[in-house]
């Protein structure tokens, strides 16, 4: 049969990043845990690789905050360093995906859930992380279709 693979997704903040991680199918991704940020970036980086571990994860997926023209700014310069650090420290190749939108649909999606604003505030990173990893499984799924043919 084919190999159960795992992805983590990480959606990197200045204060707190949001982490998901993908089912065995790779269909559907699920808010896992808010890691708090330190002052130490091997701290951080650590922290996800025990994640990365624990959950047997294949590879990591961090959120590229591009502007909304689609272009590099200075955090998504950022953000690709650090992912850069990040492959070093986990030991699984790590990806970019665009999250341009992931906080503002997390957001909008609690708020339709009525959830109050400080519980909002203390979930909406790995709910952002999700919705980058789910757009990055979606987007694996049909680039593999493509690939093979476009036969489902």
């Amino acid at each position: 049969g084919t190999a159960l693979l795992r992805f983590l997704g990480s959606d990197l903040g200045a204060r707190r990043s949001g982490v998901a991680v993908s089912d065995l199918s790779v269909t559907i991704a699920t808010p896992l845990c808010v890691l708090q940020r330190t002052k130490s970036r091997r701290v951080d980086h650590t922290a996800l690789a025990d994640l990365v571990r624990e959950e047997e994860a294949v590879a990591v997926v961090v959120g590229l905050p591009l502007s909304l023209s689609g272009a590099k700014g200075p955090a998504a310069e950022a953000a690709i360093a650090e992912s850069e650090e990040i492959a070093t420290v986990v030991g699984v190749p790590v990806h970019v995906h665009d999250e341009r939108l992931t906080t503002v649909t997390a957001d909008n999606a609690l708020r339709e859930a009525s959830m109050r604003a400080q519980a909002r505030r203390r979930v909406v990173d790995k709910v952002a992380a999700a919705v980058m990893l789910q757009s990055w499984l979606d987007a694996r799924a049909s680039r593999s279709a493509e690939q093979s043919g476009g036969a489902s």
